[in-house]
């Protein structure tokens, strides 16, 4: 199949304004005109949003009930592979809405539905792509959360997608979404911090224990197993290999590199802007966890961006990060420096420097209601979300492109334009995904 030849995520992105605040970018009226035509069938502006949730994990059963704060959102449907967790989303609808959704195994037949709007996507990683291109194709706007795909390639397919059939779909990253994230990185964009030259991002996790050795055995009664592959390869049922662990297996997702790196390299990005990666080395390994997880517990990524390094770091069973923080950011500029997490973010000037004042903010609330807001907004107004693919596939692109590096435990060379890894064949197969038989996925390109 021809694909039409990919935008310049540079240039649409600075028009754009990467990290516009909570506002969706056509209040500025710089929204493309993909997304700006409305249709009949869409929801009005003061008409009911009718959600179809995918994936009823505990982040989906999170995404679920901030959906209902919000009145005009009803659920026709749930979907999961697991009886039990199907039961969960129904408890939280019979509580939020009084009404019983239907349950679905199979998230196609969410996908036929006439009467779903919006389509929440909190799978594992290796099942984002495949349902958000098909619900575009659908008709149905999406929420999917992050990261935006398990490969660089599902990315650009799930941007295709959204593009070609003029869908609204917002990543789940919440942080863009957060105020005292965009006061600061709205600084840094001003100039005032001087020329960032290098920026830092970190992940410290105690609550990270090792996940054991446990057997294969048979699934459990009510998971259909051979749905929760997917297209992934086929492997015996194991307990480590399921559910929230699932983060820990190259053939689900990329470990913390890929679902704390996204949340963090979309804040760095917030601040240094749209500029793309020209090359990427990572080392690490499994040097704190005994169990029979793949992915590393300790990693250190280094990105040569034009302008500047990018630097992100993660390791297993402690607390003690930078600062005294267990996760945070560092944007080091000639005028001083900016550190930020959940709590707020300190400015720090420099010694010899007078054009700056030291400075402390305070944390804001929780920003994944705003996220959500901002979405559903979107889908009324048939304007861009903040977190919008261009920017999601950007972002996540970065962090897949920190575990290609580890993997081939080389330095890779990446090229923007055409989304390839230079000079590297086997590293270059790791930006696309193969899939198990019979599933496929419409828009993908070839290694």
């Amino acid at each position: 199949m021809t694909l039409m030849k990919p935008l310049s995520r540079r240039t649409f992105l600075r028009k754009s304004a990467v990290a516009g605040g909570l506002a969706p970018l056509a209040l500025s009226g710089l929204a493309p005109a993909w997304v700006s035509r409305a249709y009949a069938a869409e929801p009005g502006p003061n008409s009911k949003v009718r959600l179809g949730l995918i994936g009823c994990g505990a982040m989906g059963q999170g995404d679920l009930q901030c959906f209902f704060l919000n009145p005009e959102v009803d659920c026709a449907v749930i979907c999961d592979v697991d009886d039990e967790r199907l039961a969960k989303g129904v408890e939280i609808c019979n509580k939020k809405r009084g009404k019983t959704p239907d349950t679905v195994k199979d998230f196609r037949r969410v996908l036929d539905r006439k009467d779903v709007d919006v389509v929440l996507i909190a799978t594992p990683d290796h099942w984002h792509a495949i349902p958000t291109v098909l619900a575009c194709q659908a008709g149905k706007d999406v929420y999917v959360e992050k990261p935006l795909a398990k490969t660089i390639g599902e990315g650009r397919a799930m941007l295709e997608a959204a593009k070609r059939h003029q869908r609204v779909v917002q990543m789940g990253s919440q942080w863009r979404s957060c105020k005292h994230i965009v006061e600061a990185t709205d600084l840094i964009r001003s100039g005032k911090l001087g020329k960032v030259s290098i920026v830092r991002g970190w992940a410290y996790l105690d609550w990270l224990p090792s996940i054991g050795k446990p057997a294969d055995c048979p699934s459990p009664a009510g998971v259909d197993y051979d749905m929760w592959l997917g297209p992934a390869p086929q492997h015996a049922f194991n307990p480590n290999r399921f559910h929230f662990n699932f983060r820990w297996f190259w053939d689900y997702a990329g470990g913390l590199m890929t679902d704390w790196g996204v949340h963090l390299i979309n804040m760095m990005l917030m601040g240094t802007g749209p500029d793309e990666p020209k090359s990427a080395y990572s080392c690490g390994g499994k040097f704190v966890l005994d169990d029979n997880s793949e992915t590393p517990d300790s990693q250190v990524t280094m990105y040569e961006f034009p302008d500047y390094t990018l630097i992100w770091e993660h390791k297993a069973g402690l607390n003690n990060g930078l600062y005294n923080r267990s996760w945070g950011i560092e944007w080091s500029g000639s005028e001083g420096n900016i550190i930020l997490n959940d709590e707020g973010y300190e400015i720090r000037t420099e010694r010899k420097r007078a054009n700056l004042d030291n400075l402390r903010k305070p944390g804001s609330p929780d920003p994944r209601p705003a996220h959500v807001r901002n979405f559903l907004d979107c889908v009324k107004s048939r304007q861009q979300p903040v977190l919008n693919l261009d920017i999601g596939h950007h972002v996540s692109t970065v962090a897949h492109l920190g575990s290609i590096a580890y993997r081939t435990g080389r330095k890779v060379i990446w090229d923007p334009l055409n989304e390839r890894i230079l000079a590297d064949p086997e590293a270059n197969k790791l930006v696309t995904a193969e899939y198990r038989k019979p599933w496929s996925l419409p828009y993908a390109r070839t290694a």
